[in-house]
């Protein structure tokens, strides 16, 4: 037997499912058939090809039921909270509503002696390394409009949720997706960068680490194949002086802390005006002292484990850090924090950007407030930061919020709301977040290259 890849559930550290990963040769054999399979997928009627996907979706949303508990066991969410087949519905059936008008040619002209287009032609074979945190809709994020393009699509997983990629793949081919066209795989690092390296696939869409990214865009060099990255992130609050107060903790503290902290968008760090501080912080500490730490599979749980008691401890090492340095923690350690995967859920205030929590990305249930007194200040804090994925502003005036929003070095502004991901939008970030964009008409443009015609008529 091979190198096996294991999940380890955060709910009591024993090994919930194991794998054996795919030979180099096998796995290039995989690459093959996606290969071969992708000339007759994208030949088939871009209405078909949408029919067929969104038969897959609706395949996975019938084993919700299964789904649900399979997470908790795997990472750790709490099945109070239903799975994540609402948003991986709205992404796919998004993509499958703009598909015909994103994918169009763009017509430039036409006349009695030429007749100009540009055609969007599917890159061929897309490789899809998803993360563990929301399994179900960052996969779907790409797999929907990679395959409805007319792409062959290979996943490989995070191994903290092994499972997820075979039951996509399984209800996919339920729904009459050929299985060359769709398939699952479970690889090692080193040859998932021969694949890449080895020119195997057209491009890569990669959603994990810093580290990670850095791997993929290392594999691809000089093959020339895109990768798109969506990395790290220390996403910022902003509660400005006319804010909603309530509505401001209840979406920046939720943002915070849900899915114990381990969200792309997540909340990490808040800046709030002077004359709201003290009265957000005070709501903010209330709000997360009723939080119930427990397993996930207790319907009464509102925030389970971590996924993996090695994420528990960084949070652990930042928080003792940001303290010893003159953080002041609001939230006694509660009785159901082992020390392990169950983590209490922090707030900490008297922090600086010289503390890491501050400014390393935390993915856990932490966040640190600091007091403003105006945009400037804030707005360079907001952009103190090496990562870019989203910024959440808080305030009744669209105008101001659209003023800060320009100067803030970020992949998408958010108003009054937070940890939200609209597939009418690119998905996307700047700096160490990454490069590139998913979902929306862009996600198309990234997933698919032009191909120009310029046909001269023959005139008599």
């Amino acid at each position: 037997m091979g190198q096996m890849l294991k999940c380890i559930s955060p709910i009591d550290g024993s090994v919930y499912a194991e794998r054996e990963v795919l030979s180099r040769e096998a796995a290039f054999e995989a690459a093959d058939r996606a290969r071969a399979a992708q000339t007759e997928w994208a030949s088939r009627p871009l209405q078909e090809r949408i029919d067929l996907v969104m038969a897959g979706v609706a395949a996975v949303g019938a084993m919700n039921d299964e789904i649900v508990p399979e997470l908790a066991q795997m990472m750790g969410r709490p099945v109070r909270y239903g799975g994540e087949f609402g948003g991986f519905n709205e992404r796919a059936s998004h993509m499958a509503e703009i598909a015909e008008g994103s994918l169009a040619d763009i017509a430039v002209g036409e006349d009695e002696t030429f007749k100009r287009y540009i055609k969007r032609i599917p890159h061929g074979v897309v490789f899809v390394v998803a993360p563990w945190n929301y399994p179900y809709m960052t996969a779907i994020n790409t797999v929907a409009p990679a395959l409805i393009a007319g792409n062959t699509v290979i996943l490989k997983h995070a191994t903290q949720t092994l499972l997820v990629g075979e039951r996509m793949a399984r209800a996919f081919h339920s729904a009459g997706v050929p299985e060359d066209v769709f398939q699952n795989v479970f690889l090692s690092h080193d040859v998932t960068n021969d694949l890449i390296a080895g020119n195997a696939i057209d491009f890569v869409n990669f959603t994990g680490s810093v580290g990670g990214g850095q791997a993929m865009e290392r594999a691809a060099a000089g093959t020339f194949t895109g990768v798109g990255t969506e990395l790290g992130g220390k996403d910022p609050g902003y509660v400005m002086d006319d804010a909603d107060l309530n509505a401001a903790v209840d979406t920046l503290i939720d943002g915070a802390m849900f899915n114990s902290g381990q969200c792309c968008c997540g909340i990490e760090r808040i800046y709030v005006h002077e004359s709201l501080y003290d009265d957000f912080v005070s709501k903010a500490v209330e709000v997360v002292k009723g939080y119930k730490l427990g397993n996930p599979l207790d319907t009464e749980t509102t925030i389970g484990p971590m996924a993996n008691v090695r994420f528990a401890d960084e949070v652990r090492a930042q928080i003792a850090e940001a303290v010893e340095a003159g953080a002041v923690a609001h939230i006694d350690t509660f009785p159901e924090d082992d020390g392990g995967a169950y983590l209490t859920p922090q707030i900490l205030t008297n922090v600086t950007h010289d503390m890491r929590v501050m400014r390393d990305e935390s993915f856990g249930p932490v966040v640190g407030i600091m007091k403003v007194s105006s945009d400037e200040e804030a707005i360079a804090l907001m952009n103190d930061s090496e990562f870019g994925l989203t910024a959440s502003l808080w305030t009744r005036d669209v105008d101001r919020a659209a003023r800060v929003g320009d100067q803030i070095e970020t992949g998408t502004v958010f108003m009054n709301r937070a940890d939200y991901l609209d597939p009418g939008l690119c998905w996307t970030g700047c700096k160490n977040t990454g490069r590139g964009g998913g979902l929306s008409v862009i996600g198309y443009h990234n997933l698919t290259r032009p191909k120009s015609y310029h046909l001269k008529k023959v005139t008599d």
